[in-house]
């Protein structure tokens, strides 16, 4: 007989013994079985759906829940000396009884970088100590943030009735900042930067981090809901969901312009990639892609004792930031400024048209995709400390991975703008007579297109408004990089901390910056010019 054949009699009788094991064991396990999966399907607790269809499980929180087992064997049962305090440090003898009569009785009674939490009140106070208390002090820091939001914004969101961001959610319009009682915009802009700042006027003042000394990167409730592995115990998002970019996000292809929204509706994550993308990607940009949405350890997102998440985590994927290769608002600290109240709120910005930019970093000014893929998962996802990425775990990623990552951001496109010309100026057969005039403005009296020039709306370039110019109390924030305004419709809240709520508001916010003596008209044009990019 050839050995062929012996290969198939024996993959025969291994195949049927493997069948009549399962068989003689499914009556027995089949309880145990039934249990456990119950039990685990109630630990997991899905947040409530607004639709009929069951929620989608999500890999992550998969591969991070347990499936205890249930039984009545002994060894499973916890014993007196489990559920002791033995294995508590404080209760280790010391190896000599000479120790006592050394410094500190032998023991480290400082900091210790690779278990205490950061912040902490006291060396070797427990990480459960430290949670309950932030965790009590949470609904203060959230009532704290919404009352300062409330003196300096009109929350009430007002919709405009004909645009809306690709998978229609409708745009908030006007401006939100409120002015002194008696006080107008048009008086506003009449004044001297000098003159505003003497009587402290100026309303588009920094927007702080709700839980500064913590800092760290904030999820939207709406996000949240959808993965509970991003809620942290210590603070929340602050802002209404009306003022924030869809969720999820269209997703644009540049090399597939035909196809239009790729997204179909779903939030790109580990669980789909393949099925949405296999027949869209090159294998090379599939794979990026999936590192992309691929958990890595984080600042507040991790497995240590150093967290802000009740359960320890495997951390966040660039891609739950950069939701759809877009935004959904989420916010940190800027990684590269201190001391830790210098620091600026820094929302997180879009990427698409990656492939069009010189520079990367609202600071940083990094000068390739790579560079900036790489920084910000060794140190921005650390707050810009690789002392504590080593702490918490960073995983070392390949330069010869970077590049897939890197293509793929490239691969992400603009929304379409139907009214504007390959060279990026409105088509006058398609835009209204207050959109040309808003275009006029754009690349004259306004003087937007200084910085936002070209087809793209960049100049790759970074500039310093001078803030200080109109603040009192507050300092400026030194150069930023300008950011594309293609599609900046589907982007709020806007400026690098999100201090302007609507298009209106950053308009109001230039004019006077510029002091460019705008009238209320040609900012309401200038609005309806950029809708169209």
């Amino acid at each position: 007989m050839s050995q062929k054949n012996w290969y198939a009699i024996i993959g025969s009788v291994a195949g049927l013994l493997g069948i009549c094991s399962v068989l003689v064991e499914e009556g027995s396990s089949a309880k145990l079985f039934s249990a456990s999966r119950l039990h685990a399907q109630e630990r997991i607790k899905p947040q409530p759906q607004s639709s009929s269809t069951a929620p989608a499980k999500d890999a992550v929180v998969e591969a991070q829940t347990s499936r205890p087992a249930v039984g009545t064997r002994a060894e499973l049962q916890l014993s007196p000396h489990d559920r002791s305090d033995v294995f508590a440090a404080a209760r280790a003898a010391a190896i000599s009884a000479a120790l006592q009569g050394q410094a500190k009785s032998g023991k480290v009674l400082g900091f210790d970088f690779a278990r205490d939490p950061l912040n902490s009140d006291r060396p070797f106070q427990p990480a459960e100590e430290i949670m309950q208390k932030e965790t009590a002090a949470k609904a203060e820091v959230t009532q704290s943030q919404q009352r300062l939001l409330a003196s300096r914004y009109d929350l009430t969101p007002r919709l405009d009735p004909h645009v809306t961001m690709s998978r229609g959610k409708p745009l908030c319009i006007g401006p939100t900042v409120k002015l002194p009682d008696g006080l107008t915009w048009d008086a506003l802009g009449r004044m001297s930067a000098a003159e505003i700042r003497e009587r402290a006027l100026f309303p588009y003042r920094a927007l702080p981090h709700p839980l500064q000394t913590n800092g760290g990167q904030v999820f939207p409730q709406m996000q949240v809901a959808m993965f509970p592995r991003l809620q942290r115990f210590d603070v929340d998002f602050d802002l209404p969901e009306a003022f924030l970019p869809e969720f999820p996000p269209a997703i644009f292809l540049q090399q597939r312009p035909e196809l239009g929204d790729v997204s179909r509706g779903e939030v790109v994550s580990i669980n789909n990639f393949h099925r949405l993308f296999k027949d869209l990607l090159t294998p090379v940009q599939l794979e990026g892609l999936r590192l992309l949405l691929t958990p890595l350890p984080q600042e507040e997102f991790n497995a240590t004792d150093d967290r802000k998440t009740i359960d320890p985590s495997l951390g966040v994927a660039c891609f739950d930031c950069h939701v759809n290769g877009h935004t959904t608002g989420q916010f940190h600290l800027s990684p590269d400024i201190r001391p830790q109240e210098r620091r600026f709120r820094l929302d997180t910005t879009s990427l698409r048209g990656m492939f069009t930019q010189q520079i990367h970093g609202s600071k940083r000014s990094l000068r390739s995709v790579e560079d900036f893929t790489e920084f910000e998962q060794r140190t921005a996802y650390f707050n810009g400390d690789p002392i504590r990425a080593m702490k918490k775990g960073f995983q070392e990623l390949p330069r010869s991975a970077i590049p897939h990552m890197a293509q793929f951001q490239n691969m992400l496109d603009f929304p379409p703008a139907p009214k504007l010309t390959v060279l990026g100026r409105l088509n006058p057969s398609l835009a209204t007579a207050r959109e040309l005039e808003g275009e006029k403005l754009f690349h004259g009296k306004a003087q937007c297109a200084v910085c936002h020039s070209g087809p793209h709306f960049l100049d790759h370039q970074m500039h310093d408004l001078r803030l200080e110019r109109f603040l009192k109390d507050e300092p400026g924030d030194g150069p930023i990089k300008t950011f594309t305004l293609r599609g900046i419709k589907e982007s709020p809240p806007y400026l690098k901390d999100g201090r302007c709520l609507t298009l209106e508001d950053t308009v109001e916010f230039f004019n006077l910056v510029l002091e460019l003596r705008l009238t209320a008209q040609e900012k309401q044009d200038l609005a309806a010019y950029m809708r169209c990019l």
